[in-house]
């Protein structure tokens, strides 16, 4: 059940930490909550919004300024599970990373609001440096030969290292026609040649005998169209074959 104003959040989350032994009040120079523990002095701040956004985030910054606890809480609408401001997940450890809370308030027709807690302040980031993808990313780039994509496409096909090394298998089969992986490794300077055309990822190659393989018109055609791609491989290519190295 989703609420219409902010206002809503205050009571559950007032309920949450005065079970925890606060004594809560609203609105004190402009927080929206504020709990402070009459045995232990720790006064945290309490920001509320419908949802998360930059403008909660901006809000729960400053008020570090005042305390090293705050604590951002957002409702948590079972019916927008994929907005992106309903990836918990990924905000909590946002929010870790920034030193702040993070809790959520969930409404029901029928029962109490249930709070939960996502991330303390002052949590530590839970998602460490993932090895593995930093790998494939500096390999990506390296076994790119050129820059040939827009930064922000989202629908432009993109090329890849690995559809590069396609493309110059797929020009090297346009250019010395049908032959072997071993062969077309040799010309095109792709060591899985093999693979790559056994796994024939874009449709391009076909295999006509045993250890054989062609291009298809597909495959021609990518070989057009993506030109520049070979222009620029081709430049930089030591020349180590005979005949000419062109494609038209």
């Amino acid at each position: 059940m989703a609420v219409r104003h902010e206002t809503e959040l205050y009571q559950p989350v007032k309920a949450y930490f005065e079970a925890q032994g606060y004594d809560v009040k609203s609105e004190v120079m402009h927080c929206d909550l504020v709990a402070l523990h009459p045995v232990s002095g720790e006064t945290i701040i309490v920001e509320l919004k419908k949802t998360f956004n930059l403008a909660l985030l901006l809000q729960g910054i400053e008020r570090l300024r005042l305390t090293e606890q705050v604590v951002l809480a957002v409702e948590r609408n079972r019916k927008k599970s994929g907005a992106h401001n309903q990836r918990f997940g990924d905000l909590a450890e946002l929010c870790r990373m920034l030193g702040l809370g993070l809790m959520t308030v969930t409404f029901f027709k029928t029962k109490a609001p249930v709070v939960e807690m996502l991330c303390e302040p002052g949590d530590m980031p839970v998602r460490g440096k993932r090895r593995v993808r930093v790998s494939r990313l500096l390999t990506e780039f390296r076994e790119r030969s050129g820059d040939y994509n827009v930064g922000g496409s989202t629908k432009a096909k993109l090329v890849t290292a690995y559809m590069e090394k396609a493309l110059r298998i797929a020009w090297a089969l346009r250019v010395y026609g049908d032959m072997a992986p071993r062969k077309a490794a040799e010309l095109s300077d792709v060591v899985r040649a093999a693979s790559i055309l056994q796994k024939n990822y874009y449709g391009w190659f076909e295999r006509v005998d045993r250890g054989i393989y062609r291009l298809r018109d597909e495959g021609s055609n990518a070989v057009a169209n993506y030109a520049d791609v070979l222009d620029n491989w081709l430049l930089t290519k030591q020349s180590s074959t005979k005949g000419d190295l062109h494609y038209e």
